[in-house]
């Protein structure tokens, strides 16, 4: 089970010893879940520090600041994770959809640096992973990769990002500054599809032992810092929205499931609120809902398999999204026209529409689903349906090119902007949505077995004990486990101490 990082005690004593003096001379320190969990119980002299170090620089105080709660300004914490509320105006649904924001995190803006270093910081302190002698390997569509090179770079070992050849064009510029050198790029056939590339490309990385993969998609930590962290912070988020409204309910959680971490959010909330968990998938390449293939271009959410950590037994739905819509609706809302067209047409509040920018093409996705699923329902003004942007439109301005030139004609106008937001937000219908019955949930779980026994050499008892919720619920013993290891960590390596 070393892979899957669920060790719970010191592995290599010599790697440990090293990393120690490495984190040292460095000055790391690490943060334990818990602080991830609760800002609020970060230590006050780390605190005080955070002020004024730059939330984009590659300065270990950052990561402190992997977390929800950042302010705008990404200097403070906020009380609530910022989130937007979008209007009824603008997804020509009832129901409240709410986003919880993930350009507030900070170096590359999105999320996925919380997955990457719930990844990393149990190899850590078990002693697996030696900064002096080891190469991080982050295999990703997108922005995973980004926060597992941005956590090197704190770190000062060597990160390589994998990931497919036809992402964003704005994913290499930002991988291009922040890699040691260029061969630590390395680019995979393909697109967003090819997962399996990137599992091939990693595989051959891995026979090289100074080399550990943090595969993302079959690391534990990657689910459990999200159903700890992610978990909590949309319920707070759910609070601050049900505020003076008795009747408010949570109705679901939306998330596409790319590597699975951030719908493990759904797994705290169902078990607090019953909320509906529902993963979304690109109806180019239905796995999940068909056992289908093919290819799509909404980026950041994988697809092809079932990722290990993907707790499909608990999931109530599947939801199909097309990346016309997402492609189309990123146009929408990143062009003069489009936001012309929202406040004048269909009288969008100008503030939602200037904050539109904060949704990249996977959040998109998450929003589209999120419509369709409260029309599938029947949900209305009392249900809350929450979702993440997972990241902004920064990433995305090339694929607004692209997006104009394959379905506009090079021109986007009023009219495209009408026919835009009529066909996939007022359209948005019930097609490509399935509820889960438990024949189903057994259909995309055992879908799993070809990639994860098959081809990535789980076990198959390591792979059947997750059919049982028990088995999930049984992670959430590894948080205090991993937190009084950090801690002991960063009292031996001194560095906290000399920060008081």
């Amino acid at each position: 089970m070393a892979r899957l990082g669920l060790e719970t005690h010191q592995v290599d004593g010599d790697v440990y010893r090293r990393t120690l003096l490495h984190f040292r001379d460095a000055g790391v320190v690490l943060p334990t879940f818990g602080e991830l969990n609760d800002p609020a119980t970060i230590p006050a002299a780390i605190a005080r520090r955070l002020v004024d170090v730059d939330p984009d620089a590659p300065h270990p105080m950052n990561l402190f600041r992997v977390h929800w709660f950042n302010d705008a300004s990404r200097r403070g914490l906020a009380p609530t994770p910022g989130a937007i509320e979008l209007a009824p105006e603008l997804t020509g649904s009832p129901a409240r959809i709410v986003l919880a924001l993930g350009e507030r995190f900070p170096m590359i803006r999105a999320h996925k640096v919380l997955a990457a270093y719930g990844c990393l910081a149990p190899r850590v302190v078990t002693g697996q992973f030696d900064p002096t002698r080891h190469r991080a390997i982050w295999p990703s569509t997108g922005n995973y990769c980004r926060g597992g090179v941005a956590i090197s770079r704190i770190l000062g070992c060597r990160g390589v990002a994998v990931l497919p050849e036809n992402m964003s064009r704005e994913r290499f510029d930002w991988l291009e500054k922040w890699v040691a050198e260029p061969s630590d790029i390395v680019r995979t056939p393909g697109s967003e599809s090819n997962v399996k590339e990137i599992y091939d490309a990693c595989a051959a990385l891995d026979r090289d032992p100074a080399n550990i993969v943090f595969n993302q998609f079959c690391e534990y930590g990657n689910y459990l810092v999200h159903r700890l962290c992610t978990g909590a912070a949309l319920e707070r988020v759910f609070h601050k929205f049900a505020e003076g409204r008795p009747r408010a309910k949570l109705a679901a959680f939306v998330s596409a499931t790319g590597s699975a971490g951030t719908i493990a959010a759904g797994d705290h909330l169902k078990s607090a609120y019953g909320a509906r968990i529902a993963a979304v998938e690109a109806v180019e390449c239905p796995t999940l809902l068909y056992n289908g293939f093919g290819e799509h271009n909404i980026q950041g959410i994988g697809d092809k398999h079932v990722p290990l950590i993907h707790n499909v037994m608990n999931a109530d739905a599947v939801v199909g999204v097309s990346d016309h819509a997402t492609d189309t609706l990123l146009t929408l809302f990143n062009t003069d026209e489009g936001r012309k067209y929202l406040v004048e047409r269909r009288g969008v509040d100008p503030a939602l529409v200037a904050a539109l920018g904060a949704f990249g093409i996977s959040s998109i996705c998450n929003i589209v689903a999120a419509v369709k699923l409260a029309n599938s329902f029947d949900l209305g003004p009392d249900d809350v349906v929450l979702t993440v942007a997972t990241d902004s439109a920064d990433m995305y301005g090339s694929e607004v090119v692209k997006a104009t030139r394959r379905y506009f004609g090079n021109r986007f106008d009023a009219v495209a902007a009408g026919e835009t937001w009529g066909r996939f937000m007022a359209g948005a219908g019930v097609d490509h949505v399935l509820e889960l019955s438990h024949v189903d949930r057994k259909r995309i779980f055992n879908l799993g077995y070809f990639t994860w026994v098959e081809q990535q050499g789980v076990s198959l008892e390591d792979f059947s004990v997750r059919a049982k919720q028990s088995f999930w619920d049984g992670l959430l013993n590894l948080a205090p486990a991993w937190d009084a290891m950090i801690e002991r960590f960063n009292a031996e390596s001194g560095v906290a101490a000399r920060l008081k």
